[in-house]
């Protein structure tokens, strides 16, 4: 499933997203940044060591991540040439500027994709796993501001958002249809 957005075409997979053939794959990261379960893990697993050791020496030079920032290490052995690693919020309700820092989470690494210079990049459905995010919400917060973002400033080519589970891809599926 694709859609035009300005010079940037956005799509939608349902695969594993460590097996992406992109140049930067997006990490929904937790604020240490020494790995975790969900995407988290799969992609510290599959791009190995390496990863962990520069995620490390971030921490150790600029202390933990704070949600809806964004940083970029290698990518390993994956095929990607980078992960962006973002902190997206847990969910406590929606009083607690979640949105916002939903949102901040994918500009913020859109951010970092572009001046790493980066063409095409894939999300994986930040904060709905164990941070409990409403997954309409945050899939309709990621696509707006990715929409956004890459109306403003074109370097993006592709944007490409990987569901794991299929009703994460149908919810998301129903946004791109609209």
């Amino acid at each position: 499933m694709k859609i035009q957005v300005g010079t940037a075409t956005l799509s939608l997979v349902q695969v594993d997203i460590t097996q992406q053939e992109v140049d930067a794959i997006v990490n929904a990261a937790n604020s240490s940044l020494m790995g975790g379960g969900g995407v988290d893990g799969a992609i510290h697993r599959a791009g190995g060591p390496q990863i962990l050791e520069e995620c490390k020496a971030y921490v150790a030079q600029h202390g933990r991540l704070p949600t809806g920032e964004a940083m970029i290490t290698s990518g390993g052995r994956m095929r990607a040439k980078f992960v962006i690693h973002t902190v997206g919020p847990v969910w406590q309700g929606g009083a607690h500027r979640e949105e916002e820092l939903l949102a901040n989470a994918y500009r913020n690494s859109l951010r970092v994709a572009v001046e790493h210079r980066v063409k095409t990049i894939a999300f994986p459905s930040i904060s709905t796993g164990v941070y409990g995010f409403p997954i309409e919400r945050a899939a309709k917060i990621a696509l707006a501001t990715t929409k956004e973002f890459v109306q403003k400033i074109p370097q993006i080519a592709e944007v490409r958002f990987v569901t794991f589970r299929l009703s994460d891809f149908e919810i998301y599926g129903r946004l791109f249809s609209s």
